[in-house]
């Protein structure tokens, strides 16, 4: 049974209730036995140490613990205490990456919490006959409870009884104004939420007047309760760059173990030692897995999310700093995201002088006498504390008084000049609210309302152009307000509408619009240069949103704007063939959003969603970036979202764009730096096997050079500049890999030139001093140098001419770390015996930085050949 559409006394009888007794308490006791507690209910959380154990579950990392383990066995059997520094190594590395994914995952989920927290601490409700005060938590299905200006509603329920009430439903329906709500009102079945004047939510608030309802929903079963559903069913979407790396890991993985097995079965064939061979596996599967590679996007990306804090943008999962970099369409809900959520009188209209003005707050007299008598027929406020200006009351009322106050007629000044004598409240019948005044000596009449409402009771005044001055600013997505006024002799003591609601001059009218934020036309402008789609997602009604949606340029020429009913028509075939084409969605649901967002998904596209109520927070979390807004966004949207926009600015989103595109170049940069040298390494180790069945590295100095060497050029790569043209090139395709447009091609080429030259290297030095550990020397030399200059190369596709050799300080003295640290192990004795180096004649050491200079001569002439070409 829908709650709305059928009877009240059906919906009373059914709920086996009473309009005026309410349940008694046993009756009451049993439902909460039945129906449970009024709240929300909670997603279970893991602990941190189910969080620590799921980091394990990686092929790169149970490779490297595999490796760690034989490592270990080796060393048991061995005499030397030093033999155990590998394993440790190795181990301590793999709790390191463990611990830095617990703590990056342990950000738990606040969605949940934060719906729990908006539910209404206290309910009043009818017990046994007897108002009584209860936690809301109490509440149960047949309770009736009453509500009053400034409560929040406890649970959801239908109507009995209504006085002028007006609820604040934004969190649910996404629209800027109160509901008007009135109890007489039997709607249709298939109405949106928005429409269900009838009924009040859980969740929501009393904006204005007061009223009696029978409770007929609470806990999960509310509408608050179905979005928490949605949201709790919506699992975590894995970014495109954590796809790509766990998809490399996986190929490492069994590159590492197919290359382990070559080597170990020709080692048992050339009858080499069985724990000389497990050493050289291990040797190769430290090589094969860029132990550093997870922990380097990390920082990458943390230090992307510190630039964006600069840019008021928060991130509150690390990966979507490069999803927002890849998105190609943005879903933007309209009240509070693309508007100011404040409703703001803009057009004047005044009958005598026949003039239509924008309210500037210098008006003309003739507007500021109609603002006057606008702003006497208002309940609402508008006060001024600490230079911010506050609006107390129904909006729609608060602007017009706003606007008066702007024109130098305070409500307070106007008040005392101008006293109430009566009034008839504004009721949702009539669309109308009048107040007696006493003005200069006279009793004034004076009404506001719908212009509909107003046409039949005024008798003077050009209606007809009226009415097409209504229908223009309708048009342009303006509400509408008439004014009229007439004089009485008396004061009736006990006023009707027959007595003052007629025979009224007609004023004028005052057309009011939740403005678009002024700053969102040139940022949609972006985004279209940027080849982003810009979507209007919103509860509003279609002719508001498409205005605004035409005026910032989301809805262009051949796009449509459609309802939420005319969606709900829709297969999920048919929308996802239409969705291009549609630009703005109005009168939506919870569902729906998620509807569209997957509807884009289905298409390829990688969404973003923009919002700041509980009633985006679903499809937040079902995009691939969820955007909430900090300011007026709930703390439900917050925790649903991804990002959180701390100055509620769209441009935001857009800077977030521009930094997550730059951060998304640098990663794939810093992933093929540190590729390429494990490439040469994997290379150098097999290879060398092959011709000399002796091992050119040890796995300690492939840790050293993985881990320390280059981890510190990697992390600087991630900190280069942001090029200026890149919002000027279309998103990444959804499909398109981390190795597109030949990156991998060049990376398995650059892997066989540090090969070539570390191997040339390696036959060097053990060919002139005669001792392999020589050799290895000149060989970790080489190939961990060779990896310092070779960072400069990655730095861009263009010659290092152009970007200038030394523009990035940041590589300039990780470089010079780095290079420090290679000296470091190799010509301080202890270090060096650790790591088995020794020294070298002085020739060999100037040998080894030739070779290591050879890779940015190579490349330099690849990028002037146009070999290399830019796609940043």
């Amino acid at each position: 049974m829908t709650q709305y559409s059928e009877s009240l006394d059906a919906v009373v009888s059914g709920l086996q209730s009473s309009r005026t007794e309410g349940l008694t308490s046993t009756r009451a006791e049993e439902r909460l036995r039945e129906y449970g507690p009024n709240q929300l209910r909670a997603k279970k959380k893991k602990t941190n140490l189910q969080r620590f154990f799921e980091q394990f579950k990686d092929v790169m990392i149970l490779i490297l613990i595999a490796a760690a383990v034989v490592s270990f066995i080796v060393a048991c059997n061995g005499h030397e205490t030093s033999e155990f520094f590998e394993p440790l190594l190795i181990l301590l590395i793999v709790i390191l990456n463990a611990i830095m994914g617990m703590v990056q995952e342990s950000k738990a989920e606040k969605a949940m919490e934060a719906l729990q927290s908006m539910s209404a601490p206290h309910a009043r409700v009818i017990r046994d006959g007897k108002e009584v005060v209860i936690d809301a938590v109490q509440v149960v299905p047949g309770d009736i409870i009453l509500v009053e200006a400034g409560d929040n509603i406890p649970a959801d329920a239908r109507l009995i009884e209504s006085a002028s009430l007006k609820s604040e439903e934004s969190a649910l329906t996404g629209e800027s104004v109160p509901s008007e709500k009135d109890a007489s009102l039997q709607i249709k079945e298939n109405a949106p939420l928005g429409d269900r004047a009838n009924m009040i939510y859980s969740g929501c608030s009393v904006a204005y007047g007061r009223g009696r309802a029978v409770v007929t929903a609470t806990g999960m079963n509310t509408e608050m309760g179905h979005i928490a559903g949605l949201l709790e069913g919506e699992s975590d979407t894995q970014t495109p760059l954590q796809q790509k790396l766990a998809q490399l890991g996986k190929y490492l993985g069994f590159l590492a173990i197919a290359v382990c097995a070559i080597i170990f079965v020709i080692g048992l064939i050339d009858g080499i030692p069985v724990m000389e061979i497990f050493m050289t596996a291990v040797s190769l599967a430290v090589s094969a897995i860029p132990e550093g590679l997870p922990a380097i996007v990390t920082i990458v990306l943390s230090i992307g999310v510190q630039r964006m804090v600069k840019q008021n943008a928060i991130i509150r999962r690390l990966p979507a700093v490069e999803t927002l970099g890849s998105a190609s369409v943005i879903c933007s809900d309209k009240t509070g995201t693309l508007t100011q959520n404040r409703m703001t009188l803009v057009k004047a209209y005044d009958a005598a002088s026949g003039s239509l003005t924008d309210v500037s707050g210098q008006d003309s007299p003739e507007i500021k006498r109609l603002l006057e008598y606008g702003s006497l027929c208002c309940d609402g406020s508008v006060i001024e504390k600490d230079g911010e200006v506050q609006h107390i009351g129904d909006p729609t009322e608060t602007c017009i008084v706003y606007a008066a106050m702007k024109n130098g007629s305070p409500k307070e000044k106007l008040a005392q000049e101008y006293p109430r004598l009566t009034e008839l409240p504004f009721d949702s019948d009539r669309k109308l609210m009048t107040v007696v005044c006493r003005i200069d000596g006279k009793n004034v009449v004076i009404t506001k309302g719908a212009f509909d409402s107003m046409l039949p009771i005024c008798t003077s005044g050009d209606m007809d152009k009226a009415q097409e001055l209504v229908n223009s600013m309708s048009s342009d997505a303006l509400r509408v307000l008439a004014i009229g006024c007439k004089e009485i002799d008396e004061v009736p003591e006990n006023p009707t509408i027959q007595e003052l609601e007629n025979g009224l001059a007609f004023m004028g009218l005052v057309g009011m619009i939740d403005p678009p934020r002024p700053e969102v036309r040139d940022a949609v402008a972006v985004c279209r240069k940027a080849g982003i789609k810009p979507v209007m997602i919103t509860g509003d009604h279609v002719v508001t949103a498409s205005a605004i949606a035409r005026d910032l340029g989301i809805l262009e020429e051949g796009d449509k704007a459609i309802t939420g009913a005319q969606l709900g028509e829709m297969s999920e075939k048919e929308l996802t063939e239409k969705v291009r084409h549609i630009s703005v969605y109005a009168r939506v649901s919870p569902e729906d959003k998620i509807r569209i967002v997957k509807a884009w998904q289905d298409q390829g596209e990688i969404v973003a969603m923009t919002g700041d109520g509980v009633n985006d927070a679903p499809a937040l979390k079902a995009a691939d970036i969820g955007c909430a807004m900090g300011i007026t966004g709930t703390d439900v949207a917050k925790g649903a979202a991804d990002m959180t926009l701390t100055d509620d600015n769209f441009t935001t989103i857009v800077s977030a764009v521009k930094e997550g595109r730059g951060i998304y170049g640098n990663i794939k940069h810093a992933v093929a730096f540190l590729l390429g040298t494990n490439i040469g390494e994997v290379l150098t180790v097999f290879l060398s096997m092959l011709f000399w069945k002796q091992s050119p590295l040890l796995s300690m100095q492939l840790l050293w050079i993985n881990l320390v060497t280059d981890s510190l050029p990697a992390i600087a790569l991630g900190m280069e500049k942001v090029p200026d043209d890149v919002m000027e090139k279309k998103p990444k395709p959804k499909n398109e890999g981390i190795f597109a447009h030949g990156l991998g091609v060049r990376i398995v080429l650059q892997g066989v030139m540090f090969a070539a030259l570390t191997l040339f290297g390696f036959w060097l030095g053990w060919n002139e001093t005669g001792t392999i550990e020589a050799g290895r020397t000149m060989a970790f030399m080489v190939l961990a140098s060779t990896q310092v200059f070779h960072a400069f190369n990655m730095r861009s596709n263009h010659s290092l001419f152009k970007t200038g050799f030394f523009t990035n300080k940041y590589l300039n003295g990780a470089a010079a770390l780095s290079l420090f640290l290679i000296a470091l192990i190799t010509f301080v004795p202890p270090f060096a015996l650790v790591f088995g180096l020794t020294a070298l004649p002085g020739h060999l050491y100037l040998i080894a930085l030739g070779l290591a200079l050879i890779p940015i001569i190579v490349l330099e002439i690849a990028k002037a050949a146009g070999m290399i070409k830019h796609h940043q």
